[in-house]
């Protein structure tokens, strides 16, 4: 097993990853910008390194600096977490070059995978139910109308290297879609450094429903169940939870099968997610695939009581799985709420001094977090502070354990989306299962 392990990430997520290696014996490097100097995973890693000033661009996205870092302290393998590095196939192919294992699929598997326009032929390729759309990236206003009226109004003009939601527009009539599919360009080439966009048919009432994947170099694949991950705002996810109310065992298999499928054509290797759409008559279609460890992976582990963390780690060592797919079973169920550094009604950050944090526990509650009293927040990052998971016999008392917990969960000094997930965990909508992405309209539009 990998002796030393560098966490090319920060918070939360570098702070989780510490914890499964010092679980396996692991030796853990951190790295952290200038800002991140007094934060928890550079307490609790066995070294650390700064990497840089503040912005990302020029600490957690620096990749000669955090190869150096690896290099200096002997570090054998990086674990990227989610976010900054993760998905980047460039540095996936550079940690190779220099004899250092990246805690991830291979550099092609993230460069296919990640262009939505190839992953989605890619699952048509496997068998796997696309929404209707054009074939390939469109570059002309013209011929992505023409393709707009022939799938029918309303359509989705999304970013191929998109992500988080950015350079993506729905346009409901023809009227609107010479300028959202400009302003999808101009987006996408400022967020991904790539103007490419493709088009699909769009599902007014969706459910977003994710299936957890773990894939070996030995050639196993196996799905370890559903997420719910509805309930989002301008595309960012607030609440996930696993099981999924709607979907059943024999549509479970069917879904994780495809899922299956779409990784073994690609010869994937580590965590990775299959995300589908699926409409009011439960058919669901492929929508993107992500290439690591999601931020909502705790629900899943919660309900299978796996570790997710240390199977990438194994994988990524070369051994095979330490699980088959006839021995995933899930139980109970899981929620995850987001807790962000927001003002709850305007969803703006609220950077600064933690005066009070104090996290729940008890039965069946599980707080991630790398944060602490009179920790300052700062305003460079991801705005999340915390993920607070439970877990139960059933939702209802999911739903219960969950209000208990956030209840608990106190937090001053900032504004955080706690009153937002209290007035989502009490809406009899949600506790009936009758939700979509759309849910969060209401609180927007409450005509709608």
């Amino acid at each position: 097993m990998f002796k030393k392990i560098l966490i090319a990430n920060r918070g939360e997520i570098a702070l989780r990853i510490i914890r499964a290696c010092k679980e396996m014996n692991i030796k853990t490097v951190a790295v952290h910008s200038t800002a991140d100097a007094d934060s928890l995973h550079v307490r609790f890693a066995d070294e650390s390194v700064c990497i840089g000033p503040p912005k990302s661009a020029d600490s957690y996205l620096n990749v000669p600096s955090i190869i150096s870092a690896a290099e200096i302290t002997d570090a054998e393998a990086i674990h990227p977490g989610y976010g900054f590095l993760a998905e980047n196939s460039s540095f996936a192919e550079i940690c190779g070059s220099t004899g250092i294992r990246f805690i991830g699929p291979s550099p092609e598997s993230i460069k296919l995978m990640g262009d939505k326009a190839k992953a989605r032929e890619t699952a048509k390729k496997a068998g796997v139910p696309v929404l209707p759309g054009s074939d390939g990236i469109v570059t002309e206003e013209s011929s992505a109308l023409e393709i707009a009226r022939e799938l029918g109004f309303p359509v989705i003009v999304k970013a191929a290297a998109g992500g988080g939601g950015k350079g993506m527009r729905v346009v409901m009539d023809e009227v609107e879609f010479a300028n959202a599919f400009v302003m999808a360009q101009t987006e996408a080439l400022a967020a991904f450094s790539n103007a490419d966009v493709y088009i699909e048919k769009y599902i007014l009432q969706p459910r977003h429903i994710e299936i957890q994947l773990m894939a070996d170099e030995k050639g196993n694949a196996v799905y370890l169940g559903e997420r719910e991950c509805s309930i989002q705002r301008r595309h960012q996810k607030l609440i996930e939870e696993a099981p999924s109310v709607i979907v059943d065992e024999r549509l479970r298999k069917e879904m994780g099968e495809m899922a299956v499928a779409i990784a073994k054509t690609v010869k994937y290797r580590n965590a990775g997610t299959i995300e589908f759409l699926m409409d009011e008559d439960k058919k669901y279609y492929f929508m993107e695939m992500n290439t690591r460890i999601q931020v909502e992976h705790p629900v899943t582990e919660m309900v299978t009581g796996l570790d997710l963390v240390k199977e990438q780690i194994r994988v990524a060592f070369g051994m095979p799985l330490s699980f088959t797919q006839d021995q995933i079973k899930i139980t109970g169920h899981s929620i995850e709420c987001r807790i962000n550094a927001e003002d709850p009604e305007k969803f703006t950050p609220s950077p600064g001094t933690l005066t009070t944090f104090n996290p729940p526990g008890g039965l069946g509650v599980r707080v991630e977090t790398a944060a602490y009293n009179r920790y300052v927040i700062p305003p460079y990052y991801d705005s999340m502070i915390a993920k607070l998971i439970v877990h139960a016999a059933t939702r209802d008392e999911a739903i219960m354990r969950m209000q208990r917990a956030l209840d608990e969960f106190i937090i001053e000094g900032v504004k955080t989306t706690i009153p937002m997930h209290k007035k989502i965990l009490s809406d009899p909508d949600f506790q009936k299962g009758n939700i979509s992405t759309k849910f969060m309209e209401r609180y927007s539009n409450p005509a709608k």
